[in-house]
This record gives C-alpha cells, structure tokens and sequence, in this order.
C-alpha cells in the first residue's frame, strides 16, 4: 500500500464517533435499561480502534510532511528518515488495527473455555502410538508453561509407550481460543527407532480440541444414561485395581459411550466420564447448528478446525509445516518440546484473516 490508498482507507475516523455514541449510552444506562456488560464490551472494542486510528492519522501527517520536504536539498537528509519511520509506524498500526477487528469477528462464546483433549494413533501401527505420545507431552508441556492444568481422563498404551488413544481434561482460562484450530490429522516423517535400514516412515494421529461443556450448556436426564460398573484394568501384581471403580456411561439417545478408570475412586471417574459426555453432547450440538446455518464463514471456520492432514513435522529436514497456512518452522525439537505459541498464534490469524478476506469477497 501506497500514501494515497492508507489516506484514503483512513481518512475518517468512525470508530471515534461509536466511542462517543457508547459512552453517552453507557451514561444514560441506568434510565434505558441497556445492559453495561455489553455496552462495555463494544466500548473497549471502539475506544481500542479509534485510539489506533487517531495515531495513523497522525503518521499520515507526518509522512506527507516528509514526502514533501524531501524535495528541498537541505531538508531531504532529515525528511528521508521521517519518511520511512512514519511509514513503517502506519504499516506496523494497520496491521493491528486488522488484528482488532479479527479478534472481534472471530470471537466465539467458547474461547474461554477448559477443554478436552483427544489423541488417538493412525496410520503407522506403534510408531503412531509413539507419535500420539509426543504429541501428547508437546501439549502438556505447553499447557503446564502457560499455568493450566492437565489431567487424564481415559487411555490405551501400548507396549512400546505409545498411545493408541489418549483423552485428557486441560482446565485454564482461553485454551479453547488458544488450542481450537490444533484439531485435525498430524502427520510425522522419520526413522522408527526400531528401523534397522534408515528408512524414513510417515505415520499420522488425530487430534480433537472440544469445549468443556458444563451443566448449564447440556442438559442430560438420568433416564437417558445406561451407567455400568467394573473393575478397572491395571499393569497386573500390586498395579491391578481390586474394587470396582471404572465406569462406563451410554448415552441412550445419541449411542455415544464415554468411560474413565483413571482413579481408584469410582465417584470421581463418574464425574470425569459426566464431563466427557456432556462435552461430547454439546460438540453434537454445536456441529448440528453450524451445519444448519447458511454462512459460508461458519462453514469455513468449522472446515478450518477439522482439516485434514494439518501439519506435518519433519524430522531429517528438521521442519515442520502447517498446510492450511503453507507455512514451515525450523525449530521441529523447541516444537515438540512445548515451544509451540508462535505456531499457535501464525495460524490463528492466518487462518482468520483468509476466512475474512474471502468471505468479504463472496
């Protein structure tokens, strides 16, 4: 972009009369009825926007400034440098005025939300066992980095140490907006430890990120549950557990069955395996309405979030590639090893911003 196309782009400044308007409504609140909370919301949104735009203004004043002076021998030296800071400002709050109104627009009433985490092996026998494990402790160490907590709430490993499933709880504020679009197929290219030639073998896992759903998002009826006991399975020896603390709940409507025996308590595993279902429910429900409305966004976002083959990680090229962005990262270890919010954030708006771009165009 040019002077003339961020002039043009930002020659009024709306947002600044949406600031005054809500403020003076926010005043009068309490004789209208309006809600607070939500004029709030919208409030911080506009004063936020009409703070960035009120500065690119100003750095398009000055670049023009400069853009003339540069013409006068004895001031070019000084106007060239003017020029170029004041551009690279506009360029740099442009950027972040795009970023406001994606967060805006993207919002979504479960961003806030814990989680349940699903991983489960693929194409690629025990090396995709061992790939869900190490894409499982990547997003536990990421988690435990930001404060959140992890906890199992089902798993089948394998000899080797692998997973061929794993469902965990990770509760925190925003791991849904941060986590939400790590759903889909991964894909890993290396050598098994266990491949005498070298030969490098792909293998994949599934990942799902659901929204914790809570009781006041699903309601479930008692008469609707099929809800059985046993004992749970264990390592043999001392490791087997003696009571009957695993359970399993069927859904009976839907035909979805949820199970937990990771504690020895059976009280305890119930109220995991409740969460799960409820959150599997409200999964459901979500796609259910999603596939219901007509908007092509919508249809985008929930395209976004369940793609197949995401990413791939690359081991002898030390390279990992997320497709729906076609971006690649150097760093494959600092990846597995938690470091992933720059990948996490890149997607995020990369993906948001194409949505955007093409939607806007339809």
């Amino acid at each position: 972009m040019d002077l003339e196309i961020y002039q043009e782009k930002y020659k009024t400044n709306t947002a600044l009369n949406e600031q005054n308007s809500l403020e003076e409504r926010m005043s009068n609140a309490h004789t209208t009825g309006e809600s607070m909370s939500e004029l709030s919301t919208e409030l911080s949104y506009y004063s936020s926007l009409a703070t960035k735009v009120t500065q690119i203004q100003k750095g398009l004043s000055n670049w023009k400034q400069a853009n003339e002076l540069i013409q006068e021998p004895d001031m070019a030296q000084l106007a060239k440098i003017e020029l170029n800071e004041n551009k690279e400002i506009v360029k740099r709050l442009d950027k972040e005025v795009v970023k406001i109104q994606i967060d805006r627009e993207f919002t979504d009433e479960d961003d806030d939300k814990s989680v349940i985490l699903e991983i489960r092996a693929g194409a690629g026998g025990d090396e995709a066992a061992l790939f869900g494990a190490t894409l499982f402790r990547m997003y536990k160490t990421y988690s435990t980095g930001r404060q959140w907590t992890i906890s199992i709430v089902s798993e089948n490993v394998t000899e080797g140490g692998g997973y061929k499933e794993v469902i965990a709880q990770i509760n925190g504020k925003g791991v849904y907006k941060a986590l939400k679009y790590e759903s889909g197929v991964h894909r890993v290219q290396r050598v098994p430890v266990t491949e005498s030639a070298g030969r490098i073998h792909t293998s994949t896992a599934s990942v799902a990120i659901l929204p914790e759903a809570k009781d006041l998002d699903i309601q479930i009826k008692p008469e609707e549950l099929n809800i059985e006991v046993m004992r749970a399975s264990g390592a043999g020896g001392q490791c087997v557990n003696k009571t009957d603390s695993a359970v399993r709940i069927t859904h009976i409507p839907t035909g979805i069955v949820v199970s937990c025996q990771e504690t020895k308590y059976q009280a305890q595993n119930k109220e995991k395996a409740m969460n799960l279902l409820r959150t599997r429910l409200y999964e459901k429900e979500k796609t259910e309405q999603a596939s219901k409305r007509s908007d092509m966004r919508t249809s985008q976002i929930g395209t976004a979030m369940r793609a197949e083959k995401i990413r791939t990680y690359n081991f002898p090229q030390n390279r990992v590639t997320d497709h729906r962005i076609k971006k690649s990262w150097h760093n494959l270890e600092n990846i597995l090893n938690g470091d992933i919010q720059d990948v996490l954030d890149e997607v995020r708006s990369e993906i948001q911003l194409k949505i955007l771009e093409e939607t806007k165009n339809v």
